[in-house]
């Protein structure tokens, strides 16, 4: 039995799945951390019902970049899950693998309850989460690391299978017919970006080239994308990795000169109206706000209920689900709130 086989073993009762519903039940939430009633953006009415347990403080560690928007509807749903779970959210970030190393360490030291970390790079983080679980601090995974969360002992995970994400959007570039598809690559080193691109490539019958851009510069992703597409007029669809850069690529194009079609992964209410004015072709949704609020929700039911999903074996998938034009309507209404 390997070190995290035992780990789950020594910390966990016998398999008892998340119930999931949970997440149906809320309507108002924020994103700042600390307990704040009300979405900035709008309430939409009272949450069915609000824990009475004792107060617990959750830190919810991501590799956020400075200036994207993706993880605002990450922390609305952890923030709407604390809020009904009576659960003080200590929210921190940081792109850089060791520098998020070191704020898991930081809610070690502060002695939350749980926490909940993305495992973009996790080879940097292996050594700071087995301190967690020394410290008998329960561990839940979000968003990025889906291959290496029971690897490294995590309690459960919620996200995308993002190789099969990537399948996916190279299956739907055939439908649509596309023949050569630049991938851009906005931050260096993060297995996710890097497995939606490679999984694209095991079914796009075409050709894929990846571009790497500088994600924490918006200028500069647009400056490099249009340099690409006049450099090479056979691209015929531009693939973002993020919604912020889709909406960047859409500039790129129409600078260049360029036919080329816009498509990413990942939504948000500027990028629904894209999509229904037919600037981005359709994106790939992975439900962020489900993220934040499962793995809030999951520490919460493991501290006064036991409870764990996927009994510590199977993630809890929120994607992939594609949205364009004949679906986009249905989903504009909530992206439009900042909770899609």
């Amino acid at each position: 039995m390997d070190r995290s086989s035992h780990a789950r073993s020594r910390r966990f009762a016998p398999a008892v799945a998340l119930a999931a519903a949970a997440a149906l039940t809320l309507a108002g939430c924020s994103s700042s951390s600390g307990g704040k009633k009300a979405d900035e953006e709008g309430e939409a009415g009272a949450a069915a019902g609000k824990a009475n347990t004792p107060r617990m403080t959750v830190a919810l560690v991501t590799h956020q970049a400075p200036g994207d928007t993706f993880w605002d509807i990450v922390r609305k749903g952890a923030q709407a899950a604390a809020d009904k779970d009576n659960v003080k959210l200590v929210y921190s970030a940081d792109p850089n693998a060791g520098n998020q190393a070191n704020l898991v360490q930081n809610a070690i030291d502060q002695k939350v309850d749980g926490i909940a970390v993305t495992l973009a790079k996790p080879d940097a983080l292996r050594s700071v989460l087995a301190k967690a679980e020394k410290a008998g601090i329960p561990v839940v995974g979000l968003n990025s690391g889906l291959a290496d969360w029971k690897k490294l002992g995590l309690m459960s995970f919620f996200g995308q299978d993002e190789s099969v994400a990537g399948e996916a959007f190279g299956k739907k570039l055939n439908e649509v017919g596309s023949k050569k598809a630049l991938c851009v690559i906005h931050e260096q080193g993060n297995v996710g970006l890097t497995q939606r691109c490679d999984g694209m490539k095991k079914t796009f019958k075409g050709s894929v080239e990846n571009l790497y851009v500088n994600g924490a510069d918006q200028p500069s992703v647009k400056s490099t994308v249009t340099a690409k597409l006049r450099q090479d007029g056979a691209v015929d669809h531009v693939v973002t990795l993020g919604a912020p850069f889709a909406m960047t690529a859409v500039q790129s194009v129409a600078e260049s000169g360029s036919k080329a079609k816009v498509a990413t992964f990942d939504l948000n209410k500027e990028l629904t109206g894209a999509i229904e004015k037919d600037d981005i072709e359709f994106a790939v949704d992975q439900q962020p706000y489900l993220q934040g609020y499962l793995a809030v929700d999951g520490l919460w039911l493991y501290k006064n209920n036991g409870n764990y999903s996927g009994g510590g074996e199977q993630p809890v998938l929120t994607g992939p689900a594609f949205v364009d034009k004949s679906n986009v309507k249905a989903v504009a209404e909530f992206a439009s709130k900042g909770t899609r």
